[in-house]
């Protein structure tokens, strides 16, 4: 049984109404009272879950609810698969990656642009990150990325572009903010190593600095923005879609204060020249915040666009007014798709193992 779909909220919600029903007719009856009002209060709680859980995707069946909150069972759904390939139309591939710097094991997703399968370029990458909780399924899902990307590309906006879209943590309750906890994950590992290796092992991409982008919306704005600034020499160009300038977790060694702060590290730190895209709603008041505070301290030799949308808060509404043009602008500062008969010819290898 699926548990991100309408059925189970409204079975939630009927149980709420006929609880309520139940204790007009019992209300004299003191036991009755505090029977139905602790079962009233559990269908609440429980059709809260529901919902947040469809937000997020974090459980999508009954059987990976019951099981431990790890990715290996939750990857069984295969966003895209099937999805047809003609003019203009990418494809999602799904694929484990076995991080050896990490130690993490975790699935991917992987979109290619319909000229993947027509040339023998090797292409930019971009790699997503999602906010929490979440999954790269919202990106799949409710933020519809292959449609944006099948759509930019085909007009002529967007240079074709392999796009990854990773997990960030091996455990759906955790919250890394694409960072390596002091004795847990090691995420911003696995992220700007061992998912790069992968991609660059399994398909024709781009192995040099100016082929690499990120972004990320909501945490995973914070992540994109962070990860640029400390590994300039394996990204080119982020963009952040509501997200944050600090980190919104304790890390363990303090780093959320300091290196992992993206504030911090512009006000102290020597700016590298990179590319940033900072778009956040208008009545987003959290984001528009730090959004515009990173915009102040992202000064030369970092190129610096911002976007506003008049209204959408912190949501999937606002995301995707966003998206089309935050990936044509990642790609304007990528470099183009290039043919290559080597592997590491288009430029010094990036060493991430």
């Amino acid at each position: 049984m699926r548990l991100d779909g309408a059925g189970p909220v409204l079975i939630g919600l009927t149980v709420v109404v006929a609880t309520a029903v139940v204790l007009a007719f019992t209300w004299q009856n003191r036991y009755a009272r505090v029977g139905v009002g602790a079962l009233s209060l559990l269908a609440v709680v429980a059709t809260s879950a529901l919902e947040l859980n469809a937000l997020t995707d974090t459980y999508p069946t009954l059987s990976t609810a019951s099981a431990p909150a790890t990715h290996a069972r939750m990857a069984k759904a295969r966003p895209g698969a099937g999805a047809g390939v003609g003019a203009g139309a990418g494809r999602i591939v799904e694929l484990t990656i076995a991080g050896r710097a990490s130690g993490i094991t975790m699935p991917a997703y992987v979109y290619l642009p319909a000229a993947y399968a027509t040339s023998r370029d090797r292409f930019p990458v971009i790699e997503t990150t999602h906010g929490f909780p979440g999954s790269p399924k919202t990106w799949l899902r409710r933020l519809d990325a292959k449609s944006y990307l099948d759509r930019e590309i085909a007009a002529g906006r967007m240079a074709p572009t392999v796009v990854v879209f990773p997990y960030q943590t091996p455990a759906a309750l955790v919250d890394t903010e694409c960072t390596n906890l002091a004795g847990g994950p090691q995420a911003e590992t696995y992220l700007t190593r061992d998912v790069p290796a992968a991609i660059e092992a399994r398909f024709r991409v781009r192995t040099d600095r100016a082929g690499w982008g990120l972004i990320g919306y909501s945490a995973g704005g914070f992540c994109s923005t962070n990860l640029l600034l400390k590994h300039p020499g394996e990204y080119a160009a982020a963009a952040s879609l509501s997200g944050y300038a600090t980190a919104g977790i304790t890390i363990g060694d303090g780093s959320e204060r300091t290196v992992n702060d993206a504030a911090w590290r512009l006000r102290r730190l020597p700016h590298p020249p990179v590319g940033l895209y900072l778009a956040y709603a208008n009545d987003d008041k959290h984001s528009r915040a730090d959004t515009t505070l990173l915009a102040r301290l992202a000064t030369a030799p970092i190129a610096v666009t911002t976007a506003v949308v008049a209204h959408g808060g912190h949501s999937d509404a606002a995301w995707k007014s966003m998206e089309g043009p935050a990936f044509d602008w990642l790609s304007s500062w990528l470099a183009r798709p290039a043919q290559s008969p080597g592997r590491h010819s288009l430029g010094r290898p990036i060493h991430r193992s």
